[in-house]
């Protein structure tokens, strides 16, 4: 792959002197950033969903709900300035296998958003402005994430250039978006008339429940033979294992709150069916998740002995984390299960943790410029060389340039090269 070489003839974007008013960092600002509003969302609708069981002010789900719906609207704006000012980047991070599948990181942002609004906003806003807000959202949460869902795969397979081997749990972002429409869809059925309006609401989540999963199980097979054959993820690549249990613990959720949502609109004995199919399906899949934590857990730990530094990927420790909060509280709700709590409220202290870790350590690294730095390449001609090497060890995501990488962690190059990206698997005989 041929690098961009410095020369006196300038032939790329237009300079940033064209744009007085827009910060230059707003460049390098991937679509990526808005997974931390889904992380602090998250930690405000798991805490509501076990508020019976946690000695937590309900204030404090407020207080954390406002503080996404804050990060929402910075991010929105400033993701819109980026496609006015920086066409050119937002369009070659859509062309970049490695950066397209955040997309699906805009859309479950407004759901989550939402979604909250539903479960805490109401002290602060009313019930009828909650419920308008999270209607407003949730369409344009679901509009957005059928569009990711279908685009990003269709540019995989026509514009992207991927190779063997290389696929990401990135790449489930776009497909659990679906997934996250279905679980927040139920909450607005008991606000929409009854009979067809609310039947078919109910219907069409499940519509997206099946979407999602199906889409699903496609990929994660991709993803464990791309570990098993070719060893772990690059060091600040580890931490998105934790993304596949976005869509388990999210189905759970859903299916859980399907059947909550399901007397009245639908008969009695479709909506019986739904509560059985409720524990059916989320008590195995709640298996699987654990598993999934375990290993992924494992393999994260292995990675900071390695000398893991910071990213903006250890935000796939929270919103993936509170899925399986709400899917467990969703468990415990239809069996009555202690254990089924009890698991719930371990998981919310681990999100909690997470959620501290990741906003204080972004809060630090914007305070001190390192998160929105221009990437390796644009200081000269030996930094894409070595940033090339790094990204392709052990198994490259085929990045269209030298910017991919690092924008796609959200963080500065010594972020992503300090440290080794995996150890040489040996040759098989």
């Amino acid at each position: 792959m041929a690098f961009p070489t410095q020369s006196s003839t300038r032939t790329g974007p237009r300079p940033l002197a064209r744009f007085p008013g827009v910060p230059p960092a707003l460049r390098h600002l991937g679509p990526n950033w808005y997974a931390a509003v889904m992380g602090t969302a998250i930690v405000a609708t798991a805490g509501a969903a076990l508020r019976p069981h946690l000695p937590v002010p309900r204030g404090a789900y407020v207080a954390v709900w406002a503080l996404s719906a804050a990060l929402l609207l910075v991010l929105l704006a400033a993701r819109t300035a980026h496609w006015i000012h920086h066409a050119d980047q937002a369009r070659r991070h859509l062309l970049d296998p490695a950066v397209a599948p955040f997309y699906g990181c805009l859309a479950m942002a407004l759901l989550a958003v939402g979604g909250g609004t539903l479960a805490v906003g109401p002290d602060v806003l009313g019930e009828r402005a909650a419920v308008a807000v999270d209607a407003v959202l949730w369409c344009a949460g679901t509009a957005t994430g059928l569009a990711a869902a279908a685009a990003v795969p269709y540019l995989m397979v026509t514009r992207h250039r991927i190779e063997a081997g290389t696929a990401s749990p990135v790449w489930l972002l776009p497909l659990v978006a679906p997934m996250v429409s279905a679980a927040l869809g139920p909450g607005l059925v008991p606000h929409l008339p009854a009979g067809q309006w609310q039947e078919a609401m109910l219907l069409a989540c499940y519509a997206l429940f099946g979407m999602s999963l199906l889409a699903t199980l496609l990929v994660l097979p991709l993803v464990l033979a791309r570990l098993i054959h070719h060893g772990p993820l690059p060091l600040a690549l580890t931490p998105t294992l934790f993304l596949v249990l976005g869509p388990l613990g999210q189905s759970t959720t859903a299916v859980g709150n399907l059947a909550d949502a399901a007397p009245g609109a639908v008969g009695a004995g479709y909506a019986r069916a739904m509560s059985g199919f409720a524990l059916l399906y989320g008590v195995p899949v709640t298996g699987f998740a654990l598993l999934w934590l375990a290993l992924a857990t494992a393999l994260v730990v292995r990675a900071a002995r390695a000398g893991m530094t910071f990213s903006m990927t250890w935000w796939a420790f929270t919103f993936p984390v509170g899925t399986c909060v709400t899917g467990a509280a969703g468990l415990a709700r239809h069996t009555g299960l202690t254990a089924f709590t009890w698991l719930a409220v371990g998981l919310f202290a681990v999100l909690v943790a997470a959620w501290l870790v990741a906003g204080v350590r972004t809060a630090l690294g914007l305070a001190r410029g390192q998160l929105l730095v221009p990437p390796p390449g644009k200081a000269g001609a030996a930094a894409p060389a070595a940033h090339a090497e790094t990204a392709a060890a052990p198994a490259p995501l085929v990045p269209a340039g030298p910017e991919t990488l690092a924008e796609t962690a959200g963080a500065p190059a010594p972020l992503l090269t300090a440290a080794p990206a995996g150890e040489p698997r040996p040759a098989q005989p």
